[in-house]
Parts: C-alpha cells; structure tokens; sequence
C-alpha cells in the first residue's frame, strides 16, 4: 500500500472514475493520505462525487508518471470514515484545504479504499498487481 501511496503522490494529480446512473464521471484529484493503515482520499459532501459513492461505492483511480512511463490504475470500494480524527489528519497533510473543510464541519469527507486493486503499467513490461 505503500508504494501505491508514494506513486500517487510522486503524481500529485490523480483522476478519479465514479458512475452517476449509467453515466462514467471522472474529475481530477489531488489528496492522497495514509492513516492507520489504510489509503485514503478527501472530498465534500455537497459535491456530486460525494452523492455518487453514496450510492455506489465502487471507484478507479488513475495516475500517469510521465518520467517512468508508469501509470497506476487503482480500483476498489471507497468507504466513508466520519471520524474527526481522520479528517483531521487528511486536513493537517493539505494545509491549504483549510480554507475550505475543517474536520468538526458538516461538509468535510475522507474516504478509504476496500478491497482495493493496484496494478502498475508501462509501456516496456508486465504490469505489477498490488492488492489490498
């Protein structure tokens, strides 16, 4: 999960797939955080994202390094943590968000990956597959 972790954020922007009905919607994201041992991504609740995992949960993710040639592609369930603690560790990695959420806030929402599937591509070799 590490090595997932360090790859996202290397990439610093990650696109993000949810489904709304039978429509695919994907939009760029930015936070990526480790907390007790699980990978964890933040959003609002009032924003469409929010509404579309409630209903399901299922997710990808996608990163591309363009130094490597590497991209990820990370698939799972996204579940939300209402905790102030893990809010507030999403919020203490990305200062800058504090000007938007605060974990004690109606709005704020983090989010960890279940039965996750990594798998690293290139164009050069077989892709690497990390499950968790």
């Amino acid at each position: 999960m590490k090595e997932v972790f360090d790859f996202i954020k290397k990439c610093e922007t990650y696109y993000l797939a949810t489904v709304e009905g039978d429509q695919p919607r994907v939009r760029p994201f930015g936070t990526i955080d480790l907390f007790e041992d699980k990978l964890y991504i933040q959003t609002g609740k009032v924003k469409p994202v929010s509404k579309q995992l409630g209903i399901n949960p299922k997710a990808e993710l996608c990163c591309f390094d363009g130094k490597t040639g590497t991209w990820l592609r990370l698939a799972g369930e996204l579940v939300n943590d209402d905790r102030v603690e893990a809010k507030k560790h999403m919020l203490d990695n990305y200062p800058n968000l504090r000007s938007m959420y605060n974990e004690n806030d109606d709005n704020s929402q983090v989010l960890y990956f279940k039965n996750a599937t990594a798998t690293f591509s290139s164009f050069g070799g077989a892709p690497k597959v990390i499950k968790f």
